[in-house]
């Protein structure tokens, strides 16, 4: 891997650590849901902290999952991670929507990135992007949290017809609408940048719609690593969606 592309190498550790996530939760089935999330976290940390350390020594991290060295933020490149995306689902037996983000900020812009979905057997990345898929023609279909669906979904649907989809998982959520499952990922109840870094490189490269719910930039390694909300969405939704969320934050 160390002479892999930074595409090809974000790729190779999502799907790594997606690949020793699966067998914790063989290992682990049966216990109590805790401990499998402990274990996921942990495990998962430990194979990504390497391979970055081992591949790419001189690059800064930010991960949910270890101290944060504010060192970052004078670094020109900076991986920014989520060993595992989904904790709550990963400890649900039979549920798929949970992932593995690794995501390289470099210079202001996130410059590459892999979303992997283990229990789907699927990694989705900055070099091989999926193509997007044709509108299917029925209503606009909004990926919200299955446990935190913002407030101001209910009132944005009605303006633009649309229904809701629950789901589990920030890069699930991302990579539904990448695939064409979904045509909007609208999220108002805050996250952390390691929640939306990876999907939003992806994302991009797939050619969808990235942005706040105000229409301003997503900003990634700042000193606060919260993000308060964000829009991912098919390129033709952009302006209604985000005239809807103006409206009904208006009201």
């Amino acid at each position: 891997m160390s002479s892999a592309g930074d595409h090809v190498l974000a790729a190779a550790i999502a799907t790594q650590a997606g690949q020793v996530l699966l067998t914790i939760r063989r290992k682990n089935a049966g216990a109590d849901p805790a401990v499998l999330r402990k274990a996921g976290d942990e495990g998962a940390q430990l194979v990504i902290a390497a391979a970055l350390r081992r591949e790419r020594p001189a690059d800064s991290v930010l991960s949910e999952e270890a101290a944060d060295d504010l060192a970052r933020l004078d670094a020109v490149r900076v991986w920014i991670i989520d060993p595992l995306d989904g904790t709550r689902e990963f400890a649900e037996k039979g549920r798929t929507d949970w992932a593995v983000h690794v995501a390289l900020w470099e210079s202001g812009q996130l410059v590459a990135g892999a979303v992997a979905l283990p229990a789907l057997g699927l990694t989705l990345d900055t070099e091989t992007p999926p193509t997007l898929a044709p509108a299917y023609g029925g209503p606009p279909r909004l990926i919200v949290s299955r446990t935190r669906p913002p407030a101001l979904v209910p009132a944005v649907c009605e303006r633009i017809c649309g229904v809701t989809v629950p789901m589990g998982s920030a890069g699930a959520k991302s990579m539904a609408v990448v695939r064409g499952e979904a045509d909007a990922y609208l999220h108002a109840g805050g996250q952390y940048e390691w929640d939306s870094a990876a999907p939003v490189a992806v994302a991009v490269a797939a050619g969808l719609h990235t942005s706040r719910i105000d229409g301003n930039p997503l900003r990634y390694n700042n000193r606060n690593p919260y993000v308060p909300d964000l829009l991912i969405c098919r390129p033709e939704l952009a302006a209604p969606l985000l005239e809807a969320v103006r409206a009904a934050t208006q009201n």
